[in-house]
Formats: structure tokens, C-alpha cells, sequence
């Protein structure tokens, strides 16, 4: 156990962890320089088309340092984006060491604060890494200062390289030797391994990523899940290399992976304890905090004969994410489909393309919204995930929403129209510290919703995009907010209305009309779009009557004769108006209910 180093790389987007983790997979000679491709370990294909990292990956190297000693290490590289921020946490679990990257040129962001913290919390040695010091652009100096006024440390601990040019990775092996502690833990203890990441193989079942923690694992040993209950075999062990290896055992300290044969996804969940079925460890190892996602939105398959599939697809997907929650709902406009929540919207996104590509899927997502906890009149608490469980005005005595700290680190220069763009989001100020005379932390307590659909993209484009955006869930705080319905010919449709703050309403409320104005077709009677909150209307708009020419047949003659055919149309079109209903298309809904590009 005193040769192996677990280790994992955090940083903020952009700032080379997977280039450093393909400059350490060389230097050790894990991957075949003739099939060395950039980004290894993004193996999935929406990771290397947006060039971010999605998923955490493990993979384990052989290293001969320079006092002779083999060692293993076992590197797990993270992501860096903030709706990814719960696999660092859990892949920060099964390590006793972090690299902390940080680019020469933009120096500390969000995310690296956010991250730095995780990790010291989490009870990590941190190795500080200044990279990309080949850049033209960089000011070294300067970002050393603001690595070591972060974690506290002498400007010497701070590693120099350049991951792209391989410069100084070597040390940065020699360091992770020498400042990481080896893994704790009893190998003569009973075995007990912490599920840190799985995923489904069609062929083989549930793979269990697992961190060893005390004992060991044989191959075809019979094992317990400690929290679940479940039983079943290891039919092979290994480690990644960066392809799956299989051993024979798996001893304490190591990281790899296990295939049991369980086709239930359920029963091997993210967070589990792991233990042999003839010699049961006593007490379980502390799993993760339950993750609370943040936003909700529906998704819906467009054709709806494949509902079954979506739920198959859905549960396949939350083993390998833990942080994905999904529960069916139905919707009068739509039909069938999931209620599901995420960490924030680019995690929907990746969701929802994942489930696209890898599972053959044609899905509609409805506009994003946060879940709010509603007091009844009664003391009773309801909690409300979207706008048609909204209970009756009358009866709600207040309604409380999510609250976050968002923490934007961006030049000094910027901190004005920062501070205008929070503002205007019903944000309060905390407080604002300056990282170094250039660049500043300003940070706010801002409503969930606020920032939901595109405070970040605002946030980039008035800031030239050098602005970083990090944050943290607070509580629940009690606001004006209204439910917003839509009446079409005086009807109330349940799958059109939204919750918005009072201040918002009117505004919404014309958007909203406006836009379902131009969507709904012409009938043959006018058909009044109004926005209402209760029985009070905010805002209307008519789609306008379609009339046909009973006069075309007339020529000349009295003008009382046309008179008549009119007066006989209007009586018609009177009593229509009496029985007539209005049929919405899809695409009206479409176009209030989608996200819009």
C-alpha cells in the first residue's frame, strides 16, 4: 500500500486537466504512442465534440520514480464545469491527493475556488500546478501570487509546466510521490469498497467503479451492497489501464472496477458500500451527500408510442449519473413523459442529447423551472415542482424559492455592469473581494430562477467572456411570486401558465400573449389570448376572425341584399361563439412551452 498514490485532477474549464492527464499516460507509458489520440480519457463522443469533460475517469499508471521504487497511481481526472461539480465531489472521495490546476493566463477562476474548497473539505493534499507557462499571454508571477493567497502556500511549492508541450510533468510526477500520503485503510480488516461511479454494459450488466478501502476482493467471491441489500457474485475484477484490465484480487487502497452480472440497475446504486458475503464488515463507509437538483423540466418523446423506451433509457442513464432524478407526468398538451431534474441547464442539455444519440430518441424539452416549497393558509408545506401543481391563490399564505450564492470572479474593470446584471435579477449583494488589482470576486445571493434560463450567457457577453461563474444552493426564502395563466376564449389552459415574480408579470404576461397570438390558427369567430393572475387580466390579445365572402355571389343590384347575407353571418358566428371551442395546435405549445435557442 505504500507504493500506490490516488490522486485526482481539478480545475476550472479550459484549464488542461485532460491535456496533463495525456502527458502523464505517455510519460509512464500506458497508452501505445502509435494509437495515442488527444484527450484520451474523453472517451465519450459529446466530450470530444464540445471539448469538455462530462464524466470522471479513472485509470491507473506504473511509475518508476527517481528513488528506484515502483509506484502505482491511480489518477482520476474530473470535470471542470459547475453542473458537473458532484461527480469532483464524489471522484474527490476515493482519493487522498488532488492536482490543482490553474492556467497561467487567466489565473484563479470560480470553479477553481469552488474545487479548492471541495478538496480541503474533503480532507485532501493539495499539489498546486501552474500550466500553459509557455503562453505568450501568461503572467506567471501574478498567478502564483493568487494560487498561494488561495490554499496558502510558498511560491516555490507552485509546479511550472506546460501540459501541452510535456515541459515539467515529469516533476509533477515526482511531487505527487513525494506530497501525497498512501491510502489508509486495514488490509486485513473485512473488505469494504465504496462505489464511487457505475455504468450499464448490455452485455455484462452493472459495472461498479469501487475504491478498496479495507481487505480484499477475489474473483468469483460473493458480495453484499451493505445499503441496498443486494447479493450477487464479482464475475471479474480489474483496474483501467486505460482499458479495462481484469486481476484476480483487488486489495485495499486500490481503485477499479467489478461486474457482478446484475441487470438491475437499481440494486447497485452510486454511494453504496460494497462488503464479502462470508466475513461482513460491521459498518458501512459514509456514502455522499443526497444531491438536490436544482432545476426541472419535462421531457417528452415526440412520438408517443415511446414512452417505454424514454423510462428505459432514463434509468440506464441515472446509474452512470447520479445526480439525474426523473419521475413520470403528464400533460394535456403533450401526453406522457418525465418530470426530470438536473444540476443546471448545461447538465440538462448533455441529458437530453445523450439520450438523443445513445438510446435513438426524438424528445421535446419544456422550459426550464425550480422547485418551490408553497405554505398553505392551513400551516400545511406543499412542494411545487412546476406551475399546474400551483395550489389556488386563496389558499396560499406565501410561497418560498431557491436561493443560491453565486460567486463571479471577472476583471475590475467589468464589476459595473456585473453589478447591473445581478441587480436587475432581484440579487443582493454580499460582499466583493479583490483577488489581485486587475481581477475581482463579487458575490450575491440571487434567486434560482433568475439565473435558470441565461444570466450565464449575459454574464459572458457583457463582460467580453472573461467572467467565471460559480454556486452554491442556500435555502428557501419567501418571495412575491404569482402563477401566471393563460385564457384562451375565457378557458384556462393548465399547461401554458408559469410562476413569476409579481414585478415580472406584466411583462411576461404580453410576451406570453404576443407569442401564442401568431401560433394559434384563425377560427371562424374572434378567439380573445389573455394573460391573468387569478381572476385579474394583465394583458390580451385577439386572434382575429376568419370571414367568408357570402357577398361573392351578388352583383349590382340593392345594397340591402348584401346587408342580409351579413346579418345572416353574424348570427351564425354569434351562436358558434356559443358552442365553438378552440383546438390549440402542438405547435402553440411548442412555441411557449420550448427552450428557446
Amino acid at each position: 500500500m505504500n507504493r500506490i498514490r490516488n490522486f485526482s485532477i481539478i480545475a476550472h474549464i479550459d484549464h488542461g486537466k485532460s491535456t496533463l492527464a495525456d502527458r502523464i499516460l505517455e510519460l509512464t507509458g500506458a497508452v501505445d504512442p502509435r494509437k495515442h489520440v488527444p484527450q484520451v480519457l474523453d472517451s465519450m463522443e459529446l466530450e470530444r465534440e464540445r471539448g469538455i469533460t462530462i464524466k470522471a475517469q479513472a485509470v491507473r499508471v506504473g511509475y518508476r520514480a527517481a528513488d528506484g521504487e515502483t509506484y502505482a497511481l491511480q489518477l482520476i481526472d474530473t470535470p471542470g464545469h459547475v453542473d458537473f461539480s458532484y461527480e469532483v465531489s464524489r471522484s474527490l472521495a476515493a482519493c487522498e491527493g488532488a492536482l490543482l490546476v490553474v492556467d497561467a493566463a487567466q489565473g484563479v477562476e470560480a470553479q477553481t475556488v469552488a474545487n479548492t474548497y471541495a478538496a480541503i473539505e474533503a480532507g485532501l493534499e493539495l499539489v498546486p500546478v501552474l500550466n500553459k507557462v509557455d503562453l505568450p499571454s501568461a503572467e506567471p508571477e501574478r498567478v502564483v501570487a493568487e494560487v498561494c493567497d488561495l490554499i496558502g502556500c510558498a511560491p516555490d511549492d507552485v509546479l511550472r509546466i506546460s501540459a501541452k508541450t510535456g515541459q515539467g510533468v515529469r516533476e509533477v510526477l515526482e511531487s505527487i510521490v513525494e506530497r501525497i500520503p498512501p491510502p489508509g485503510g486495514d488490509p486485513a480488516a473485512a473488505a469494504r469498497a465504496l462505489i464511487f461511479d457505475s455504468e450499464f454494459d448490455q452485455y455484462r450488466g452493472v459495472v461498479a467503479y469501487l475504491r478498496m478501502v479495507d481487505g480484499e476482493f477475489r474473483k468469483g467471491e460473493a458480495i453484499v451492497a451493505m445499503q441496498a441489500g443486494t447479493e450477487a457474485e464479482i464475475d471479474d475484477l480489474g483496474s483501467f489501464a486505460p482499458a479495462m484490465t481484469p486481476t484476480a484480487t483487488m486489495a485495499a487502497g486500490e481503485v477499479g472496477y467489478a461486474i457482478t452480472g446484475l441487470k438491475d440497475v437499481s440494486k447497485l446504486r452510486v454511494g453504496d458500500t460494497l462488503t464479502a458475503a462470508h466475513r461482513p464488515a460491521s459498518e458501512a463507509l459514509p456514502g455522499y451527500r443526497e444531491v438536490r437538483p436544482m432545476v426541472f423540466c419535462g421531457l417528452f418523446p415526440i412520438d408517443t408510442d415511446r414512452y417505454e423506451d424514454l423510462r428505459d433509457a432514463l434509468e440506464r442513464l441515472a446509474l452512470n449519473d447520479a445526480a439525474l432524478s426523473y419521475e413520470p407526468e403528464t400533460s394535456q398538451a403533450l401526453g406522457f413523459g418525465f418530470r426530470c431534474g438536473f444540476l443546471g441547464l448545461l447538465h440538462m442539455d448533455i441529458v437530453r442529447e445523450r439520450l438523443e444519440r445513445e438510446y435513438d430518441l426524438e424528445l421535446l424539452a419544456t422550459t426550464p423551472n425550480v422547485r418551490y416549497d408553497v405554505v398553505l393558509t392551513t400551516g400545511e408545506v406543499v412542494d411545487v415542482h412546476s406551475p399546474v401543481e400551483m395550489p389556488d391563490p386563496g389558499v396560499i399564505d406565501e410561497i418560498r424559492e431557491p436561493y443560491i450564492r453565486a460567486s463571479v470572479i471577472c476583471p475590475s474593470n467589468y464589476i459595473g455592469q456585473v453589478m447591473e446584471l445581478c441587480q436587475g435579477r432581484r440579487g443582493a449583494h454580499v460582499d466583493m473581494h479583490y483577488l489581485s488589482p486587475e481581477r475581482v470576486q463579487l458575490r450575491y445571493d440571487l434567486p434560482l430562477a433568475e439565473i435558470v434560463l441565461d444570466f450565464f450567457d449575459q454574464l459572458k457577453s457583457r463582460t467580453a467572456g472573461y467572467a467565471s461563474l460559480d454556486y452554491e444552493p442556500l435555502d428557501n426564502r419567501a418571495s412575491d411570486l404569482v402563477k401566471l395563466d393563460v385564457l384562451l376564449a375565457g378557458d384556462r389552459v393548465d399547461a401554458l401558465s408559469v410562476v413569476v415574480h409579481r414585478d415580472a408579470a406584466y411583462g411576461a404576461g404580453r410576451a406570453l400573449v404576443e407569442r401564442l397570438r401568431k401560433t394559434i390558427p384563425r377560427q371562424l369567430f374572434d378567439v380573445p389570448v389573455q394573460a391573468a393572475i387569478g381572476s385579474r387580466v394583465l394583458s390580451r390579445e385577439t386572434v382575429k376572425a376568419l370571414r367568408k365572402d357570402v357577398t361573392a355571389k351578388l352583383y349590382g343590384g340593392d345594397v340591402t341584399r348584401k346587408r342580409k347575407l351579413l346579418e345572416k353571418q353574424k348570427k351564425g358566428k354569434k351562436r358558434m361563439k356559443q358552442v365553438g371551442s378552440v383546438e390549440v395546435p402542438q405547435e402553440a405549445f411548442l412555441s411557449v412551452l420550448q427552450v428557446d435557442e
